[in-house]
């Protein structure tokens, strides 16, 4: 079995702060109207009456969790620049040699066609009136160097010494977790926290990094192996597994890589992950301390299983425990952010909406649908894994998985993240085709406008 292993996050991200997700957050709530008819009074008989001081403890904390978990979503790397930067160098080849470091450097064209994204907010007026007026050398890795100090681009942390050169960096969880709304122009705009960025070439980035070492010596394989692997993936596909089983390739000889999935409307969905590898909060700690490489803590003793992860097994990484721990204490704060992120809501007229109502019907009636998509949350309340075989598809990725299972990923928003295909692995192109899978699995025989209205009723989700 080939092996190979690329850590990188899958969960975190950054971007200038500004007010972008203020602004999507707003754009996506229910209006006055709307709450009045969905939230029933504090007190059901009784006129309204001021909040108790119990209350507004409860509601300041709330606000306060939100604000932080914010920021840790945008800016914190826990502590991952000393594995980019410091060990892997990545830093030195984005700079290149006439700035310091290595090779021809990143140029922000470069950046953008390999997903990388630009906050339009965070750019200063100078900077973004010179990129308006394309006075701005968009193959110069110096105007990267640029962005990278007004802290725009997402997922990225620069940090700079006194001398405003480039000396390490860090990602964070917007980096494969955000992606903007390109109002500016192509990969640059505002902030929209929580959505897949299926754009981003993750493996491309990673090849770039001048010392492989670290990748080389946990696999024992050699660099040439690595990119091969790295390079395998392609835009919005990363493998978090890679470094606890490696493997590196399925068994048909296609990459394993999966897509990166949104981490927007989660709130009452209980596993998180395609295969349900624990809750949010979970996959949280997972990613920044052993797949972003943060310092912190991290523990699951069935990593342990030397048969199923024999390389976290011979790292260690199934009980982790960085110091000092960067991780432990943001994971609340976190959990209650992403929480809070509602999945946006389909855009009008990008959907046929009475073909839809008849697709809803079909969902919840006889396309069957809904047994396991139960609305609203769009996947099972509590215990939501199934076998490999109740799905009809292999098992290669659930048995990557302690569980051993594939979830039931929740469906609201799924108009938003169907670059890439859908399932695990994009292994169905098309909403179509998915359709199709089903109809033929579960043999309900679907007329051609059965199967349309389905389509476009799960548009606009």
């Amino acid at each position: 079995m080939l092996k190979s292993s690329i850590v990188v996050p899958v969960v975190m991200s950054v971007t200038a702060l500004g007010m972008s997700a203020c602004w999507y957050l707003a754009s996506s709530l229910p209006q006055v109207g709307e709450l009045s008819a969905q939230t029933p009074p504090r007190s059901a008989g009784r006129s309204l009456s001021p909040l108790s001081s119990a209350d507004r403890v409860i509601e300041q904390h709330a606000q306060g969790m939100i604000e932080r978990g914010r920021q840790i979503f945008r800016f914190d790397t826990f502590g991952s620049e000393a594995f980019w930067g410091g060990a892997l160098q990545l830093h030195k080849a984005i700079a290149g040699e006439k700035n310091g470091g290595v090779g021809g450097g990143v140029s922000p064209k470069t950046a953008l066609s390999v997903g990388l994204k630009v906050d339009v907010d965070a750019l200063p007026d100078s900077l973004r009136n010179q990129l308006k007026a394309k006075e701005v050398d968009l193959d110069d890795p110096a105007a990267t160097l640029a962005l990278l100090k007004v802290n725009s681009v997402v997922g990225v942390t620069g940090i700079f010494d006194a001398g405003g050169h480039l000396q390490s960096m860090g990602i964070q969880c917007a980096f494969c977790h955000s992606t903007v709304d390109d109002s500016f122009g192509p990969g640059i705009g505002r902030r929209l926290d929580g959505w897949a960025n299926r754009d981003l070439n993750v493996g491309a980035i990673v090849s770039l990094a001048p010392n492989l070492k670290p990748f080389t010596d946990l696999l024992g394989v050699d660099v040439a192996t690595v990119k091969k692997v790295l390079g395998s993936w392609g835009p919005g596909r990363f493998d978090a597994e890679l470094d606890k089983d490696g493997k590196a390739f399925r068994p048909d000889g296609k990459q394993a890589g999966t897509l990166i999935p949104p981490a927007f409307g989660l709130a009452g969905v209980n596993l998180h992950t395609w295969t349900g590898f624990g809750s949010v909060p979970y996959w949280n700690a997972y990613v920044a301390a052993t797949e972003m490489h943060g310092t912190g803590t991290f523990f699951d003793s069935r990593l342990a299983d030397r048969a199923q992860f024999p390389v976290a097994a011979k790292s260690g990484s199934s009980h982790t425990r960085g110091a000092p721990d960067r991780v432990t204490s943001k994971l609340a704060a976190l959990h209650f952010y992403q929480l809070a992120i509602p999945a946006p809501k389909a855009p009008a007229g990008s959907f046929d909406k009475i073909a839809s109502e008849r697709g809803s019907a079909l969902f919840s009636g006889r396309a069957r649908c809904a047994t396991c998509h139960v609305p609203p949350l769009f996947t099972e309340p509590g215990n939501n894994l199934h076998s490999p075989s109740e799905i009809g598809i292999d098992a290669f990725q659930a048995d990557r998985s302690p569980t051993h299972m594939y979830r039931t990923a929740p469906l609201a928003g799924l108009w938003s993240h169907q670059k890439g295909g859908f399932y695990h692995d994009g292994r169905f192109s098309t909403l179509p085709a998915v359709i199709e899978h089903y109809n033929d699995l579960l043999k309900l025989g679907l007329t051609d406008r059965e199967k349309s209205d389905l389509v476009e009723y799960l548009k606009s989700l």
